[in-house]
This record gives C-alpha cells, structure tokens and sequence, in this order.
C-alpha cells in the first residue's frame, strides 16, 4: 500500500522554477528525510514521484498513472503540492466524507504551526487521474498572495524561497504523508 507525496520537475519558458514547482518537489523530499532521520517506519510505503511534464499536458503523470493503474486500490491517498511553497494554511481534500473526517483530525496535529484548514477540494493535475478513479488527494493550500508575481517569469528563481516558510510546508506534508501511511487502515473510500 501506498501514500504518494509529489511535486514536479518543470519550470515554463522562463525562470527557474523554484517555486512553481520546485518548493513542491522539495517538500516531498524533505518529509521522505525527515521520516527515514526520524527512524520512523510507517505501515505503508511512503513514494515520492518528482512529476515531468505538467506544463506539457502532464505527460509524466498520465504515463506514471498507466503503469500503475492495475494496482490502484493499493494508493491510499495521493498528495501534491503546487502552488507555491509560502506560508501554509492547510491542505485541500478529495475524497469520502469519511476520509475527510479522518484528514481534519490529522489536521489537529498542526495546531501549532496554525495550519489547520481543509478545503473543499484538491487541486493538481498530476494527481487529477488518481482522484477521477476514486483514490483520496490532498494539495497543499499556502499563501498565495505572491505566487503570480513570480508564476512562469523570470522572478521564479531561489530568491523567491522563504526558507521558514518552506519548512512550515514540509512539516505540514510530512505530519500527513506519515501519520495516514502509519494508520491501522486505509482511507476510506
């Protein structure tokens, strides 16, 4: 069984991509290190897909999709971040009533960091095939005040990048990847 956290690898015409999407990519791979530092070891597996391709029709992940349709029922929930990595305020959710009474309460645990919300829907294209078929997602949902001050231009480099900000983001993402891959049952569907 899997939990898939994910952003992609594709920056528009201009720029760097440093934040659309590489503060996504980057805070699927800091939740993943922070877990195996941790030593913590989930009852699912924890996969990080860095998506190719999203701005080209998402060609990466409609072809990741293909190849692992088959196993479907196994995806417990997938989640990707992309739409900046600013202040975070929650997450958007898709999925049963019942899941999404499962994800507030794991939304609970970032009372500290007062990222609490969850929003009606998850957004992302390189999950939309997932979620169409049933399976739960989530997306990041952070301040996005500036985002298209910087989205496909040539300001869209590191200096973008709040180091604080991002490491709000990935405790958010690694609270969640984690506690839903170590639950004692999957999401309900």
């Amino acid at each position: 069984q899997v939990v898939l956290v994910s952003g992609h690898l594709d920056s528009w015409d201009v720029g760097q991509g440093a934040m659309d999407d590489g503060g996504g990519a980057f805070i699927s791979w800091e939740a993943l290190s922070l877990i195996k530092d941790l030593g913590l070891r989930p009852k699912r597996t924890l996969r990080l897909v860095l998506w190719t391709g999203e701005e080209q029709g998402g060609v990466g992940a409609e072809q990741y999709y293909q190849l692992h349709k088959e196993n479907i029922s196994n995806f417990d929930i997938v989640m990707e971040s992309d739409e900046g990595t600013f202040k975070p305020s929650g997450l958007g959710f898709t999925g049963s009533a019942a899941a999404r009474d499962i994800v507030k309460e794991i939304m609970t645990l970032l009372q500290p960091i007062n990222a609490t919300d969850v929003y009606d829907t998850a957004d992302g294209t390189d999950i939309s095939y997932w979620m169409r078929d049933g399976v739960p997602g989530a997306s990041l949902h952070s301040d996005i005040n500036k985002y298209f001050w910087f989205h496909h231009s040539q300001g869209d480099t590191m200096t973008v990048q709040d180091p604080n900000q991002m490491n709000l983001c990935a405790a958010l993402w690694t609270v969640v990847s984690y506690v839903i891959a170590d639950m004692e049952d999957m999401l309900p569907r």
